[in-house]
């Protein structure tokens, strides 16, 4: 059959024709698949959308079966890990995303283009955490943004079974160069529409300030503004108490804030070491965190967070903890630094509240020198040229026994006016000076003396303008009352645990102490200690109460009304 092999030989041909073309139209699908990537990559401006388009693209592109994008933080750790084709509860299962480790870390430490046939066989590779699904092949590559590796891409189990090929590690290169544009593009639009926000956040606070608002209101909306500005979960502001090292946080916004407000920072805290050093302090972990004891993290658990110093380092006025729950993003560089600026405003906001309030103390000295001046100068000079008068016609009455008598009552009346004036000037005077302590000073103070007896330091939260509002008789009752209740504490309920709660408004003065221990004793009828608790209450007009706390211990509660300014 001589015409035989032309025709198998013009078959091969034809074959071999249809195979290119073939290759030819995958190449160019997968090219079009490529350029489509590429586009949705970059056809966003929100950087989280833009990380998870790319890590479902180049999951697309490569056909695998598990992809993922670790974002790179301090030190080449993983700061956040977006996963395709793992579901919410396997990742739970899971626990902590990677922190860079085995394969993830060798990546990380050598960013080159990676393919693995069997991840298990690879020296580097720990093994996989319970819950995790099998994953054999590998095929990783890093993302550079202007030169610095912003991240790395990670695919596993290629479909079918087969390993990936030089084609995938290829259009995973490609795609990686793209992404890296796109991601330098999301960040710079990032950081406008941030500092866009920050100057009107800026603006609005200067115009807070420059309205007259109380200062406390322009806090309490700083926190707000700063936790929006991070969108973080809590935002804290703790101010010094005194000379003690010691702080207080003075405005709270987010998650449970008010269970942290009015909390008292010892001096072990993260934020009394910022408010020393003047220096920002990031961590990964607030509440974890081995260089810190107490604080907001005790009551609160906390993840990612920094402290920000408000003021020059020189002179610190306050300290801002800006922080996230456990398992929520670490804040970038430029968040931290965004806040950083911001919180200088907010400094400008406490030396603003310290000069007015010192120009208005000052108004009220000069005020209360001027009163004490004209009852000195005029009033008590007329009441004594009065009773020098009346003194000197008792002797014209001397017949007239019953208008004498009258007279020197009259005289009587008025040297006692007199010495209530004097009295009075003195009270003017020297009003101002007793207050110099500081109640809460004095609080402090006394729960500091009583962790000694107790064996533990109760927790102590202050709210209110306690140091202003209170008047100097009241404060003196109020410590009186928390010494003895801390006293009892320590003496009869034998308790682990003392949460203290003082609260200033504009109409009372309240005071909670709550312990974990004994409880009441049934056969104890009355105690002296808490006879004169009562009594002080009584004579404010205000009330006593002492209950049962859940599950266990005592609460004790002290409230009076507060009088109305002057």
């Amino acid at each position: 059959m001589p015409g035989a092999h032309p025709q198998l030989r013009l078959d091969e041909l034809l074959d071999g024709l249809q195979d290119q073309v073939q290759q030819v139209r995958a190449a160019r699908d997968r090219m079009h698949t490529l350029l489509d990537a590429v586009l949705a990559v970059g056809s966003d401006l929100d950087l989280e959308v833009v990380l998870h388009r790319l890590v479902e693209s180049a999951v697309a592109l490569v056909d695998a079966e598990y992809g993922a994008l670790g974002v790179l933080g301090e030190e080449g750790t993983i700061k956040q890990f977006i996963t395709v084709g793992i579901g919410d509860e396997t990742v739970s299962m899971i626990g902590h995303y990677p922190r860079g480790e085995g394969i993830l870390g060798l990546l990380i430490r050598h960013p080159e283009p990676l393919r693995l046939t069997n991840l298990a066989e690879h020296p580097a590779s720990t093994g996989f955490p319970p819950g995790h699904p099998p994953m054999t092949s590998f095929l990783g590559a890093p993302i550079r943004v202007r030169d610095q590796v912003f991240g790395n891409l990670y695919l596993t189990n290629k479909q079918g079974g087969a390993g990936f090929g030089a084609d995938d590690e290829a259009v995973l290169r490609t795609l990686a160069a793209a992404a890296g544009v796109a991601i330098d593009n999301a960040r710079l639009y990032d950081d406008a529409r941030r500092r866009q926000r920050w100057l009107a956040a800026s603006d609005e606070l200067t115009r807070s300030l420059l309205s007259g608002r109380e200062p406390a209101e322009v806090l309490e909306s700083v926190a707000a503004r700063v936790r929006e500005l991070a969108a973080a979960d809590l935002v804290t502001l703790a101010v010094p108490i005194g000379d003690s090292g010691e702080l207080v946080v003075e405005v709270a916004s987010g998650t449970r804030s008010d269970e942290v407000r009015g909390l008292v920072l010892p001096s072990t805290t993260l934020a009394a070491k910022v408010f020393a050093s003047g220096e920002t302090i990031t961590t990964e972990a607030v509440s974890a965190d081995p260089r810190a004891e107490g604080g907001s993290a005790s009551v609160v658990e906390l993840g990612p967070g920094f402290f920000v110093p408000l003021g020059t380092r020189d002179h610190v006025r306050g300290v801002l903890l800006v922080a996230n729950v456990p398992d929520r993003p670490v804040f970038s560089d430029a968040v931290v630094d965004m806040i950083t600026g911001f919180g200088n405003q907010a400094a400008l906001t406490l030396e603003v509240a310290e000069h007015r309030r010192d120009a208005e103390h000052m108004l009220v000295l000069h005020d209360r020198d001027r009163i004490a001046r004209d009852l000195h100068d005029l009033v008590i000079q007329r009441l004594f040229a009065g009773a020098l008068s009346l003194q000197s016609t008792l002797g014209r009455v001397d017949d007239r026994p019953q208008v004498s008598e009258r007279i020197q009552r009259v005289v009587d009346d008025l040297d006692d006016t007199i010495k209530v004036i004097r009295s009075t000037i003195y009270a003017l005077r020297e009003s101002d000076r007793a207050r110099g302590g500081g109640l809460r000073g004095r609080l402090v103070t006394v729960t500091e003396r009583a962790a000694e007896a107790l064996g533990f330091s109760p927790a102590l939260r202050m709210t209110g303008l306690l140091d202003t509002n209170v008047p100097a008789e009241y404060a003196e009752h109020l410590v009186a009352v928390l010494g003895e209740a801390l006293s009892n504490a320590a003496r009869h309920a034998h308790a682990g645990a003392v949460d203290i709660i003082v609260e200033a408004t504009r109409a009372s003065l309240r005071l909670k102490v709550a312990d974990n221990g004994s409880g009441i004793d049934p056969g104890v009828t009355r105690r002296s200690g808490l006879a004169n608790l009562e009594r002080r209450a009584e004579e404010l007009g205000g009330s006593f109460t002492l209950s049962p706390n859940e599950p266990t211990g005592t609460v004790l509660e002290w409230l009076v009304p507060l009088p109305a300014p002057a």
